[in-house]
């Protein structure tokens, strides 16, 4: 859609006829980590198990099974 080397019209020029603004053209996006992955599959059984456990109850939890949480 951008042509970064286009002949006439600069990145920004072409971000402004596009109404998006520069800095969210360059964004790459990271996504998240497996750790993350894992520890939000187990906060998801476990709530499923136990929906009234509150943050310290979970931390609890995953330190429990081994996770390092604070």
């Amino acid at each position: 859609m951008i042509e970064k080397n286009h002949p006439s019209l600069s990145v920004g020029a072409q971000c402004r006829l596009l109404s998006i603004s520069r800095s969210s053209f360059y964004y790459e996006l990271i996504g998240e980590t497996a750790m993350n992955l894992d520890l939000m599959v187990v906060i998801d059984q476990q709530f499923l198990e136990t929906p009234f456990y509150g943050v310290q109850q979970m931390t609890w939890h995953l330190r429990n099974e081994g996770y390092v949480v604070n």
